[in-house]
């Protein structure tokens, strides 16, 4: 299943949907569950956080499907980010070894984490922008990100999947100046928009393997970043745990799980995003998310 948040021209809020037809059609769950005597909270965090919430989910999109109620074309909804209201954004830095190595930082002995505050998430449709009188080296990161959907405190590796609803595409937008100039990284990570996601979850179900997914990123059509998730040094699984040991993980918490090297502040010469580029992150059977960059004037 791919879930997301919508919004048609008529509405102030998003509420959460699934994806059918190939993507051509969006179901209402909301909607579509309320015809069928099922409750479904409006958002993607409430609806991850409900009891059974898959079979739920399975139950609104067979009525829709058979009845058209709650049924709406693709093309009539617009995309929020597919969870906009997380507790805690989790970054994993330098997770793959060819990218520690890049930057000439040793290879981490467990997990380095840092965070994004949630006011940074931004959905597919929006544009990622900054002031450039408070930034100018912002870069860009192609990620893999796990997203939470039932409650993890300190769960072994082994059962750590299982407190997975699915995955989506992130950019782990970064203002370099800001992150190497301050000596902690979170400022400059944490700018608003700068975590754009989408453009659905993917469930955990419809992924194979999420260690062995190509993953890149082009910058203006230019191909800057190519790898694949099996380089990760730390898996999903043993983040998940490592996480879990320290706080509480919850439904619609969102892990970014580290980026590939190509990066643009370590290229020769440096690549740094600026006012009208576009920059498209993918990640093999999970989507791809296209965002606009411009400063905020």
């Amino acid at each position: 299943m791919r879930l997301g948040q919508y919004r048609t021209a008529d509405a102030e809020d998003p509420w959460c949907g699934a994806l059918i037809d190939d993507g051509d059609a969006v179901v209402n769950l909301p909607e579509a569950g309320a015809a069928t005597g099922v409750h479904i909270d409006g958002g993607t965090t409430g609806l991850l956080a409900d009891w059974e919430w898959r079979r739920k989910a399975e139950l609104a999109v067979e009525y829709a499907t058979e009845t058209g109620v709650g049924r709406y074309d693709a093309d009539a909804v617009s995309r929020a980010a597919p969870v906009s209201d997380p507790q805690k954004v989790v970054c994993v830095g330098l997770n793959y070894r060819d990218h520690a190595e890049e930057g000439d930082n040793p290879i981490p002995d467990e997990p380095v984490l840092f965070s994004k505050f949630p006011t940074s998430v931004t959905g597919p449709e929006d544009t990622v922008s900054w002031d450039p009188e408070l930034t100018q080296k912002v870069d860009y990161e192609a990620e893999l990100v796990a997203v939470i959907g039932e409650e993890a405190r300190r769960v072994d590796p082994d059962e750590a999947m299982d407190h997975v609803a699915g995955f989506t595409v992130g950019n782990d937008v970064s203002a370099r100046d800001l992150q190497h100039g301050d000596g902690q990284w979170v400022r400059g990570k944490s700018l608003d928009s700068f975590a754009p996601i989408g453009p659905e979850i993917v469930t955990t179900d419809e992924v194979d393997d999420p260690h062995d997914l190509a993953i890149w990123a082009d910058v203006n059509g230019e191909r800057l970043q190519e790898s694949t998730t099996a380089n990760l040094i730390f898996g999903i699984d043993d983040l998940v745990s490592f996480c879990s040991r320290a706080f509480t993980l919850k439904p619609g918490d969102l892990l970014f799980t580290g980026t590939p090297p190509g990066v643009g502040v370590y290229r020769e010469p440096p690549v740094l995003l600026e006012d009208g580029d576009s920059v498209t992150i993918g990640v093999e059977g999970v989507g791809e998310l296209t965002s606009e960059f411009a400063y905020d004037k």
